[in-house]
C-alpha cells in the first residue's frame, strides 16, 4: 500500500498530455502533407505543360501547311496533358510571327488549368502556359 501512495504522490499531473498533443498535431500534419501533394501536382503540371509545348511545336513543324500543323500540334498537346490538366482546358495558339516558310520556326503557346490546389477544396484556378519553337523541317514536301 505504501508503494502505491508513493507513486501517486510522485505524479506530476502530466497524464494524458501526449494524447492531447496527438489530437492537436495530427490534423496539422495531415494538412501539411496535403499542401505538399498539391504543390507537387503544380510542379508536375508545369513540367507537363512545358513538355506538351515542346512536343506540339515539333509535331507542327513536321507538317506541310499551317492548318495541318495546328491540328497536329493541338492533338500532341492534348495527348500529353491528359490527366494533368482540367478536362477541356487545353488551348493551343500559334504565334503571329509564324509564316510557315522554309528556314523559319514554328512557335506555339500551350495553356491549360492545372488541378493543383483544387484537391484541398480551394477553388483557385491555376493556369499555366508553356511556349516552344521548333524549326520547320527542310525535308518536308512543300505544297506547290
Amino acid at each position: 500500500m505504501r508503494a502505491w501512495l508513493r507513486t501517486r504522490a510522485q505524479r506530476t499531473g502530466d497524464e494524458g498530455v501526449s494524447t492531447i498533443e496527438v489530437v492537436i498535431l495530427a490534423p496539422v500534419m495531415f494538412l501539411f502533407i496535403l499542401v505538399l501533394v498539391a504543390f507537387g501536382q503544380m510542379v508536375d503540371g508545369r513540367g507537363g505543360v512545358d513538355g506538351a509545348a515542346r512536343d506540339a511545336a515539333r509535331a507542327g513543324s513536321l507538317q506541310r501547311d499551317s492548318g495541318s500543323a495546328m491540328r497536329e500540334a493541338k492533338a500532341a498537346a492534348e495527348a500529353d496533358l491528359t490527366g494533368t490538366c482540367v478536362e477541356g482546358s487545353v488551348r493551343v495558339a500559334t504565334r503571329p510571327e509564324n509564316d510557315f516558310r522554309p528556314g523559319r520556326l514554328f512557335a506555339i503557346d500551350v495553356t491549360c488549368e492545372v488541378r493543383g490546389l483544387a484537391m484541398l477544396g480551394l477553388n483557385i484556378k491555376t493556369t499555366m502556359t508553356g511556349s516552344a519553337a521548333s524549326p520547320l523541317d527542310p525535308y518536308r514536301r512543300m505544297v506547290q
